[in-house]
């Protein structure tokens, strides 16, 4: 069964779906809470089969200190996490949700998220704080003493994962790593092409990670953790690669293995059978078949607002047509120009 991610409003949901029975169990006030925000957005994920809820995101920005919790928190531009709930099901739908908190948070040029909890959502907790989210206070309330998380986007703390999606270019290298048409959307959802099928976009594993692994018999191991990719989907074949090859998504390397790193067939599809495109048949013929076997795990930092083709790269001046695409060195010039073309926000960019 699939699931999307879907903008709505208030007015379009109804309080008696069962999806909201916890929180108006709760959350006394809840029903109140909701009417009142009848004409404002909200993030909701439905399942495909039976259109039923089965997530919901509530964000709000704030201006000014944040002064209904303790410790007050500072005069910023803040994106407050109103109300999230997940029913995960098995999924990695809460990285999906995450990343696209940050890309909200990015996009209104927020200084910083917060986000209250309660305790007992410890698997919530961990998964805003995998992502650098730090306690700063309580918030007492009148169903009990909620934790309050916070995460700056105006510092960085020196890690890939809790510093996401911000990307630091000193000392690393750049890419350009061709991906084909087939398997381009269910890896990198957000980077769909305008003229591709929503419905392509599925709700399993890899579509919902932030952490995505990519599997090939180029030689992978030229990439180091900390290196910027920019993906570039090949020709689909219904016009020249001039017009119909693109770069659509940047990335950051977490880490590269060979297939002597892994112990046997069922260590690589344990690792890759959940952040990868591929089945695990097919993952298992791979094993099987290649004697040139590399994995990269990357994190999937932005999908480019625009996708630049083939040709304006070279008519630019940006990428010659020689040496090969497949996997090709940039330097931080070429990756700037091409970032700055697809419009992805400059400040992810940390230096």
């Amino acid at each position: 069964m699939g699931r999307r991610l879907e903008l709505t409003k208030f007015r379009n949901l109804s309080i008696d779906d069962p999806f909201f029975d916890s929180l108006k169990a709760g959350y006394d006030e809840f029903p109140r809470w909701f009417a009142g925000k009848a004409d404002e957005e909200l993030y909701v994920v439905r399942d495909d089969e039976n259109n039923s809820l089965s997530g919901m995101i509530y964000l709000k920005e704030e201006n000014g200190p944040v002064e209904d919790v303790e410790p007050n928190l500072p005069d910023l531009h803040w994106l407050k996490v109103g109300t999230l709930k997940i029913d995960g099901k098995g999924t990695r739908l809460g990285e999906r949700v995450i990343k696209k908190i940050f890309d909200t948070a990015i996009d209104r040029g927020c200084d910083g998220i917060y986000v209250t909890v309660f305790e007992l959502h410890d698997k919530l907790i961990k998964l805003f704080t995998k992502y650098g989210f730090v306690r700063s206070g309580t918030k007492a309330t009148d169903n009990g003493i909620e934790l309050v998380f916070t995460r700056s986007l105006t510092t960085t703390v020196g890690d890939r994962t809790r510093d996401y999606p911000f990307i630091t270019l000193a000392n690393h290298k750049a890419w350009l790593l061709a991906i084909y048409p087939e398997y381009h959307t269910e890896l990198l959802p957000d980077s769909i092409l305008h003229n591709e099928d929503a419905d392509m976009v599925r709700d399993v594993s890899h579509t919902n990670t932030i952490h995505k692994v990519y599997i090939s018999k180029l030689a992978l191991s030229r990439l180091s953790p900390g290196d910027t990719v920019i993906f570039y989907r090949t020709n689909d074949h219904k016009g020249p690669a001039y017009y119909r090859s693109v770069i659509t998504s940047v990335c950051v390397v977490e880490e590269v293995r060979k297939k002597r790193d892994f112990r046997d067939g069922q260590d690589f599809i344990d690792y890759a059978l959940p952040r990868s495109v591929f089945p695990e048949e097919e993952l298992r013929g791979y094993w099987a078949a290649w004697s040139r076997l590399y994995v990269a795990k990357l994190t999937y930092n932005a999908a480019l607002s625009k996708r630049i083709t083939r040709g304006r790269l070279m008519d630019d001046g940006i990428v010659t047509e020689q040496p090969r695409w497949d996997l090709r060195e940039l330097t931080h010039d070429q990756l700037r120009s091409m970032l700055e073309l697809g419009e992805v926000n400059a400040r992810i960019i940390v230096d």
